[in-house]
């Protein structure tokens, strides 16, 4: 299961231009905490894992939905991380030209985050969800 499957609502995927032959890949705001968020998202797989296993030893409903908190905080984390390196490498570095575009970006990935916990929460039971 892809991350994108097991959390809806989160930023839908941008599609990526294929690396032209020869050239160097381009630098992100991120480049430098890279290896930081790497390592975040393989804590975040791993607790993903858990409450997969959570699931399979019929662990209780509210001690999944404990884990999967623990997860979606964890991926919320990274998002700030990653917005806050868009705002100090992407926006302030970039020509002036550019910035009105690159924060109207950075606001509209903001409001996807946010807007993601506004979704109405189903009702009634499992089956009639």
């Amino acid at each position: 299961m892809t991350l994108e499957a097991a959390m809806p609502g989160t930023c839908p995927a941008r599609p990526v231009a294929p690396p032209v032959t020869g050239s160097r890949p381009p630098t992100r705001g991120y480049s430098a905490t890279k290896d930081q968020h790497l390592a975040r998202l393989t804590r975040i797989k791993d607790e993903m894992r858990h409450g997969q296993h959570m699931m399979d030893n019929n662990d209780s409903c509210m001690d999944v939905v404990a884990q999967i908190c623990v997860i979606q905080a964890a991926l919320d984390e990274l998002a700030l991380r990653l917005l806050a390196d868009h705002a100090h490498r992407c926006i302030i570095e970039a020509e002036t030209a550019e910035q009105v575009d690159k924060t109207d970006e950075l606001m509209s990935a903001i409001g996807r985050l946010v807007r993601r916990d506004r979704d109405e929460v189903p009702t009634g039971s499992p089956e009639q969800l």
